[in-house]
């Protein structure tokens, strides 16, 4: 579909649009500011109103967060079948939405609602950051060291919950990763030592590696082992549960992936999509014990050193070793 859309104007301020696949576009203010936008929806991965707000405003927050940026304010989508959901269901949606920005600091300060088939919402969002700061996913450099901000699994929950397969520990795990805003991103972007920054989320792992390594011209050397994978997903995915997105996700990567010693149940959890996943961060290797230890001090618990970078010779981008 995108290759057929004809060639978009590209005015000199555009500091970074589509080329490069990257989380959001931005556009230089002046020497001082580059305003970054992005938006994000989609229909509920959860039953309750109020976490599907909370988790579809923390995913769209976070391509901001992942070009360095600060958000500054949000738009609601709000896409509602209105003959179907009340409008205490609707406004749950809403206030969920509407409380993950308070924690971000910004207001949602409009937006747009249709009266839809089924329940989607999301945000646009609008960040700042300075010019020089801005991280893009194709900034990375040969030798640098790979780090992954949440634990995989997301889309494996997400499955097992729509067959009755995911226990209360289960759905708490699910709704504290995909609520937890990437706000590191922010101090991240500060550092001349982090070269290039991406979020994980629909494309998983594996995808949002690949775009990284063909922007940056890398390739890449994960070790499965360390991955961090969320407990009760890593033992969903062993029983086969799994997304349809996940075969999509590795018919779109498997010609630039190389597996060796990568059992089926392992395979899921790397195409695995991710809704609302943890910051890919390529930083120099002796910065690596630095932002793992700004990570941690942040919160996020299982963030780990999990590969790094070479030099792209022609052939696969991305090596897998268990």
């Amino acid at each position: 579909m995108l290759a057929r859309m004809p060639a978009s104007i590209a005015p000199p301020a555009l500091m970074i649009g589509a080329e490069t696949s990257d989380d959001a576009a931005v556009y230089k203010l002046n020497e001082q500011q580059a305003l970054i936008a992005t938006t994000d929806f989609f229909m509920p991965i959860v039953d309750d109103p109020f976490d599907f707000g909370r988790i579809a405003a923390a995913n769209a927050l976070s391509d901001v967060y992942a070009m360095g940026g600060a958000p500054i304010l949000a738009l609601a989508l709000v896409g509602m079948p209105i003959d179907r959901l009340s409008p205490d269901v609707i406004g749950r949606i809403l206030e969920g939405g509407a409380s993950i920005c308070r924690e971000a600091g910004i207001p949602i300060a409009g937006g747009h609602s249709i009266d839809s088939v089924e329940p989607i919402y999301g945000l646009v969002a609008l960040g700042l950051a300075h010019p020089a700061r801005v991280r893009s996913n194709a900034g990375a450099k040969p030798g640098d060291v790979l780090i992954l901000g949440k634990p995989l699994g997301i889309g494996v929950l997400s499955a097992a919950l729509k067959k009755g397969r995911l226990d209360e520990a289960g759905y708490a795990a699910m709704i504290a990763v995909t609520t937890q805003l990437n706000r590191v991103g922010v101090q991240l972007g500060l550092r001349d030592d982090v070269h290039a920054m991406t979020d994980v989320t629909g494309f998983a792992l594996l995808g949002h590696l690949l775009e990284l390594c063909r922007g940056s011209n890398c390739r890449a050397e994960l070790t499965f082992d360390a991955l961090p994978v969320i407990e009760a997903a890593s033992e969903l995915a062993r029983a086969d549960v799994k997304t349809g997105a996940s075969g999509r996700n590795w018919a779109s990567c498997a010609d630039d992936v190389e597996l060796h010693g990568i059992a089926p149940w392992q395979q899921i959890l790397l195409t695995d999509p991710q809704t609302s996943g943890g910051l890919l961060v390529a930083c120099a290797p002796e910065a690596a014990s630095e932002v793992l230890r700004l990570f941690h001090a942040e919160g996020y618990v299982n963030a780990a050193k999990v590969g790094h970078l070479q030099a792209w010779e022609p052939g696969c981008h991305v090596t897998v070793r268990g």
